[in-house]
């Protein structure tokens, strides 16, 4: 299957700082690039483990015994790993979002550009999916969803079309959701607002901002001091979680002290502001134009109370 180079594979094996006897943690596995540059740097003691929930990426797989690819949703982080023995890690990368497999694929929805099932589920072993979204939710929880998740500024007007063309029939594919909010496209920005759309109702069906969090509190309690943490995000929904969850340890950036004044954090920012691609990948790869990746290192209890 056909998967493209990954965004900033450069910045973000460098901000991994990695170990050749090291444990990794490839969190989003997709075509694997990210992984295949991991385990070029991974000596025989080394060990990688990939997570991907869609099943589209297991033929993908790398054949090295150092390497585990595990068909599961990143949030149950910590449970696989035990599985495998594994209780510490010396690094984890997340790169979000929807791969270029998704979107080039079609028929699943991820697009609004080709007519397609209005499906959207990243695992489709789950039953919940776009049509159910977008068919049977009541209207004010559809337009809080496109408030919330799309960032939409005329989200009421959003739900109202959709709720009304589903009175006629079922909106059953991409371009059906499409002609039923036609009319609420401002001109010149019918893609922009189409892509909010599709997020909107994609991070609802896939629970992306929670399994997120999840994943961002467990990498931080089994990370080694020391370790790194390195996530590349797609929207500012994400960039916020993931800022605010490297520079206090929590979702909402409240930094928390202990008696003595010291910062209560789990991670020291390796990267003070997002790193984002150069100019020669935005020109080889249009897709990487909303990527920002953010880098951290876990330190440990003791340096936190002396600091």
């Amino acid at each position: 299957m056909e998967y493209h180079v990954p965004v900033m594979l450069a910045e973000s094996i460098e901000g991994l700082n990695l170990r050749p006897d090291g444990t990794y943690v490839d969190a989003t596995f997709g075509g694997g690039g990210h992984s295949r540059a991991i385990m070029e740097r991974l000596g025989d003691g080394g060990r990688l483990y990939a997570f991907d929930q869609d099943e589209d990426a297991l033929p993908n797989a790398i054949d090295d015994a150092r390497f585990t690819l595990l068909n599961e949703n990143f949030k149950y982080l910590k449970s696989f790993l035990r599985l495998h023995g594994v209780r510490q890690i010396d690094g984890l990368l997340a790169d979000l979002g929807v791969s270029s497999h998704q979107f080039d694929e079609g028929t699943r929805g991820f697009t609004f550009r080709t007519d397609g099932t209005l499906d959207l589920r990243m695992d489709r072993r789950q039953e919940y999916s776009a049509f159910d979204v977008v068919n049977t939710l009541p209207e004010e929880n559809l337009k809080n969803i496109l408030s919330l998740y799309g960032e939409l500024p005329n989200a009421g007007a959003m739900a109202h079309a959709i709720a009304t063309a589903r009175k006629k029939k079922d909106i059953e594919t991409t371009f059906e959701l499409r002609d039923a909010v036609q009319r609420h496209l401002p001109r010149q920005q019918e893609n922009k607002f189409l892509a909010m759309l599709f997020q909107a109702v994609r991070i609802e069906v896939n629970g992306e901002l929670e399994a997120l969090k999840d994943l961002l509190k467990q990498a931080s309690e089994i990370l080694k001091p020391g370790g790194r943490l390195v996530v590349i995000s797609y929207h500012s929904l994400e960039d916020r979680l993931v800022k605010n969850f490297m520079k206090t340890g929590n979702f909402e950036g409240e930094l928390k002290k202990d008696f003595y004044g010291n910062p209560l954090v789990p991670f020291k920012v390796v990267s003070r502001k997002a790193v984002t691609p150069s100019a020669d990948e935005l020109e080889r790869n249009n897709r990487s134009r909303s990527a920002k990746l953010r880098i951290a290192e876990k330190i440990s209890q003791e340096k936190e109370n002396i600091d």
